[in-house]
């Protein structure tokens, strides 16, 4: 039986991070990953192809000109579903090779197979070539999620459809159904409103992304409208009907009925913890599929280690690779640094929102005193060139020391712009850094100055 230092089970970002990082130590690691394709949900259906779906709808869609040339303005009139299965295809196929060669590089083997445990030390893989065991000082396990399903959506991959399935979309329906106010549903909502779609979305709590900030939340529900996206916000869906030729109907607890050729269910996803068999490793999953761990990601077998979107929120990419970096330097007992509250949130809305530290509920919350200076993208000169009239940029500090506490931006670029304040907040840096530096002109970056100037000069006339 082959022995290694580590093996992990599942090929997405944080799998690859992992098992990278357990080489650079030295160690000798495997990769175990059930689809023929490496790369998990990230880059086969869910991070890549989406935001390669969204260039794409910007692109044919004109968007980022309309406010230059009119609302009119289209760089393709009839766009279709082919035309955004092309360009996402590519890039997904170009990443899968990336991928593979930064496996093969680091010496890395990968089996292709279902990974189980046999028990806590054994994984038993079975694939189309055969089924072999191997064993391991360690384990990640790395295996991600898939959308949740509900007896009451008949799925049938055209019309009613999860996240995964929205490239097998026949064609671009005029009018949708969104069910899930989260980061998924959002998204997607933005992307069909760009094409000019008609989309109500359906969403239980009372308002949009609860974890982001409420004025971001705010204007992104603005431009929702504004693209004639109608937000039933309170509401449940009860059943859903597949009206075949007719379309889809989808009945809420509220007895209202909403109408709609598609409809994209986007409730939340479930952990790939089905063929793992926990059990024989001596670990359980809660009712949605995650594994609970520790600071450090152990399981509660000190040498079994969780990452990824199958421990949970926040289920970002950029946060799974970390996490599998960590786990790995853990594992083998290396020391390691990184800065939770550091992490960066990046939602590919259309405009962006991106935000890193507190928002102004939690500091209210927490009865943590702040003051807020504002830049609106309209008043920067970049943002008149680029037409975007849209964006804002907010900076929270402390209003005695100075120090950055949070920084929220929506509007185009916002994931980019935001790793500015970022760095400022890794280095314990103050809100006036921005007032004494000197930024490109014309930038966005711009609005960092004039966000700075704006809540300084709101303390000088306390």
């Amino acid at each position: 039986m082959e022995s290694y230092d580590l093996i992990v089970l599942g090929s997405g970002p944080a799998g690859q991070r992992a098992a990278i990082q357990a080489v650079k130590f030295g160690k000798r690691a495997a990769l175990v990953e059930k689809l023929e394709v490496i790369g998990g949900t990230a880059i086969n259906t869910g991070t890549i192809p989406s935001k390669t779906i969204r260039e794409a709808v910007l692109h044919l869609s004109g968007f980022h000109y309309q406010g230059i040339y009119g609302v009119n303005y289209r760089v393709k009139e009839q766009i279709t579903m082919a035309d955004l299965a092309f360009r996402a295809q590519h890039v997904i196929k170009t990443e899968i090779d990336v991928t593979r060669a930064q496996l093969s590089r680091n010496g890395i083997e990968v089996f292709t197979g279902i990974g189980s445990f046999a028990d806590p030390h054994r994984v038993h893989v079975a694939g189309s070539r055969g089924q072999a065991e191997y064993e391991a000082a360690n384990i990640i396990i790395a295996t991600g999620t898939k959308p949740a399903s509900t007896s009451l959506v008949p799925f049938n991959n055209t019309t009613i459809i999860n996240s995964d399935q929205i490239l097998q979309m026949p064609v671009i329906p005029k009018t949708m159904i969104v069910v899930g106010g989260g980061v998924i549903g959002v998204e997607y909502t933005c992307m069909f409103a760009t094409l000019g779609v008609r989309v109500t979305l359906i969403e239980k709590r009372p308002r949009l992304l609860e974890f982001a900030d409420t004025e971001m939340v705010e204007a992104l529900c603005y431009h929702l409208r504004d693209r004639r996206v109608t937000l039933r916000l309170n509401e449940e869906v009860e059943s859903v009907e597949d009206h075949h030729e007719s379309g889809v109907v989808a009945n809420l607890k509220s007895k209202k009925k909403v109408s709609g050729e598609a409809l994209l269910y986007a409730v939340g996803r479930q952990g790939n913890i089905d063929e793992l068999n926990l059990a024989a490793a001596g670990l359980e999953a809660d009712s949605r599929g995650r594994i609970l761990v520790d600071e450090d990601y152990r399981t509660r077998q000190p040498h079994i280690f969780a990452v990824g979107d199958v421990i949970g929120f926040p289920s970002l990419g950029s946060v799974s690779m970390e996490q599998g970096r960590i786990a790995a330097a853990n594992a083998f007992g290396m020391p390691i640094k990184s800065n939770r509250a550091l992490y960066p949130y990046g939602i590919y809305t259309i405009p962006e929102i991106s935000f890193i530290g507190r928002t102004e509920e939690q500091l209210t919350d927490e009865g943590v005193p702040y003051e807020i200076g504002i830049a609106y993208f309209r008043e920067i000169p970049r943002g008149q060139i680029r037409g975007d009239t849209t964006g804002r940029l907010k900076l929270i500090f402390d209003p005695d020391t100075k120090l950055l506490l949070g920084v929220h931006i929506i509007g185009e670029g916002a994931s980019e712009l935001l790793h500015i304040g970022q760095a400022v907040m890794a280095l314990k840096g103050t809100v006036e850094y921005f007032v004494d530096s000197v930024f490109n002109y014309p930038t966005l970056a711009e609005c960092y100055k004039t966000a700075a100037f704006n809540g300084l000069n709101k303390l000088s006339k306390t």
